[in-house]
């Protein structure tokens, strides 16, 4: 494994994160808050028809944007709305998200510019307010407190919440979390101060003149695809964690959260869908047990870390996400065949054909934890496997949480080669 990467959950739970996640003690609190939310007076919500005015205009302009790249637009300038997205999605995910937000890793000054000035041309707002947001909707997530709870509907968690006022409880909640950290980074307080003229420069102005100077396309179309359009797909891609991310997916690591694995999500907020997995982990920098897999944000916070821009990476051990799946997760397992060697023998009615006179140790669920890393190592060396298919969704503690569930004393271990993995029933 990468050095730059720490596993040990001493090293992962350490004060360097932000409190985001609700412990023994904030459940009590949550449970509070929620009674309290039955006893107040009804909430009437105070809609903002600038905002509403606004958000139509824009998506009226996106589409419109969207017929032009049919049209009159010249192929250079599709692909650069497509790269301004990447490009900008990435100051969301790696930077606002996962470096302010979560502290899931640390970047040096570089890297920080680089993410500050794509997360200033998504325009969803600046870094302060956005890691701020983000750690009161962890912290009470789907409660009055959430800036977009999913329990006010789909709408409401997708842009309803950026149309209406906020509910009192998440400016009263909001206030007792710790936001110091984000004003000791100096380019967090210069995006702050002068966010206005730096938004109109990064996402409006720079997008509609690069096209039109370096391949001669129109300022109108340049706008409205590059800038617009852009823009607005790039807010979407974004507010799907928020709404679809929490209605519709799998829960293998915490049944008792509406977060779920949504692929949807995974796709077009580039690596963001795993939400389940991030709720449950939320300092893990990787915000799913897939490493590089559909994570294009993953893969560039691991290329940043080889060249020393990222550091500090904190990822879930798979013992801790075994244990965790044992005690809270749904059990949707998906599971297939693989060949690999050497070999895990699962069992008598595994539909294999092994010779078991090598020697073989019965595995206790404990020594099984304890011995993750070897099958973790084992699956992921692709010089150990012929061109079968390898396991998928999360991978051997998938399988290893299965085999725990039924029959633990049916995995053996043995130095065999050359032998397959069964499929597990």
């Amino acid at each position: 494994m990468p050095p730059f990467i720490k596993t040990n959950v001493n090293d992962v739970l350490d004060s360097d994160i932000p409190d985001l996640e609700p412990s023994v003690e904030l459940k009590g609190d949550l449970n509070d808050l929620l009674q309290a939310q039955k006893n107040q007076k009804p909430y009437k919500i105070q809609i903002v028809w600038r905002n509403v005015i606004i958000m139509g205009l824009l998506h009226v302009a996106a589409i419109y944007g969207a017929t032009l790249c049919f049209g009159t637009a010249k192929w250079q300038t599709v692909v650069a709305a497509i790269l301004l997205y990447v490009y900008t999605g990435l100051g969301i995910t790696a930077g606002a998200h996962r470096l302010w937000s979560h502290r899931s890793y640390k970047a040096k000054f570089p890297l920080r510019l680089f993410l500050a000035l794509a997360q200033t041309m998504a325009v969803q707002n600046h870094i302060y307010e956005w890691s701020r947001d983000h750690r009161v909707h962890h912290k009470y997530s789907e409660t009055d407190a959430d800036p977009h709870n999913a329990k006010r509907g789909f709408f409401f968690a997708h842009v309803g919440w950026l149309l209406c006022r906020k509910h009192p409880e998440v400016i009263n909640k909001g206030k007792t979390i710790s936001y110091d950290d984000l004003l000791r980074d100096p380019i967090v307080v210069f995006q702050r101060r002068y966010y206005i003229p730096l938004i109109l420069i990064c996402c409006f102005i720079l997008p509609t003149l690069l096209p039109t100077l370096l391949w001669g396309e129109t300022l109108w179309n340049a706008y409205f695809i590059c800038a617009v359009l852009r823009y607005v797909w790039t807010l979407n891609m974004t507010w799907l964690v928020n709404s679809a991310a929490h209605f519709w997916g799998r829960h293998p690591y915490d049944k008792n959260i509406h977060p779920a694995e949504n692929y949807l999500t995974v796709y077009g907020a580039i690596g963001e869908g795993f939400h389940n997995y991030h709720h449950t982990f939320p300092w893990d920098y990787s915000t799913s047990e897939l490493g590089w897999r559909f994570n294009l944000t993953t893969m560039f916070i691991n290329a940043m870390a080889a060249i020393g821009q990222a550091y500090d990476l904190k990822q879930v051990s798979p013992e801790m996400i075994i244990k965790r799946k044992l005690r809270t997760g749904d059990n949707s397992l998906k599971l297939t065949i693989v060949n690999a060697s050497p070999v895990v023998n699962i069992g008598k009615n595994s539909g294999t054909n092994h010779d078991h006179s090598t020697h073989q140790n019965s595995l206790s669920p404990t020594d099984l934890i304890s011995n993750t890393e070897y099958f973790r190592q084992m699956l992921s060396n692709g010089s150990g496997f012929n061109k079968t298919i390898l396991f998928k969704r999360e991978d051997v503690t998938d399988n290893i949480v299965k085999i725990l569930r039924n029959n633990p004393n049916d995995l053996l271990l043995t130095n065999q080669t050359d032998h397959h993995l069964g499929s597990i029933d």
